[in-house]
């Protein structure tokens, strides 16, 4: 959505990640298929800032993939704080937790494998803090499933909500963007951060 230079710039007055997810994220743009799904440092800072701000004592995410973005979020969580990350794919939830074991958080961090939506249900508590970065046509999903169990002052972040431009197209971003808007239960901010981060919060 921006140019190349200006991403570069970004990237260069970013607080740069530590050695551990630096070297995570290398091994995992070399590794794993789809680099564009990797939260690099910009999108990782602003999670990792909203957590700090938040307090949170339960953070969920929808979709681990290489599992970066939980590292980021689980190093800024308070004492007694803990980070449950859903993925459906074995092969992305074993990756990503050789990565979390090595990290200085794993004991905060614990992945659930299966559909989203039944670890979704099964979450009884308050939840403080949502990513949610997984299916694009699953948002909406998950929105109504997250939504109700939300804390009182909690929050969601929704990853890729421009979608590269699509969104103008009336893609299955724009239908979820769009829904959210229209919802009276929440008030959202659509961040023009790298791909689109949409902020939303009990109204």
């Amino acid at each position: 959505m921006i140019s190349d230079e200006l991403e570069d710039y970004a990237d260069g007055v970013t607080s740069p990640w530590g050695e551990q997810l630096r070297a995570l994220e290398a091994r995992a743009r070399e590794e794993l298929p789809y680099a564009s799904m990797i939260s690099g440092p910009v999108v990782g800072r602003l999670l990792e800032t909203l957590v700090f701000l938040i307090h949170p004592t339960l953070i969920v995410e929808v979709g681990t993939y290489a599992g970066t973005s939980a590292i980021a979020m689980a190093g800024a969580l308070p004492p007694g704080g803990r980070l449950v990350t859903l993925e459906l794919q074995d092969e992305h939830a074993e990756w990503a937790q050789a990565g979390i074991d090595a990290s200085p958080f794993a004991d905060r961090i614990e992945i659930r494998r299966g559909p989203a939506l039944d670890s979704l249900a099964a979450i009884d508590e308050p939840i403080d803090f949502c990513f949610i970065d997984a299916d694009k046509p699953g948002y909406v999903d998950y929105y109504e499933a997250v939504l109700p169990k939300l804390s009182e002052r909690g929050l969601i972040a929704a990853d890729n909500t421009l979608r590269g431009g699509q969104v103008l197209e009336g893609d299955v971003m724009d239908e979820f963007n769009r829904h959210v808007a229209a919802d009276p239960r929440s008030a959202q901010v659509l961040l023009t951060v790298r791909d689109g981060v949409t902020l939303i919060r009990r109204a």
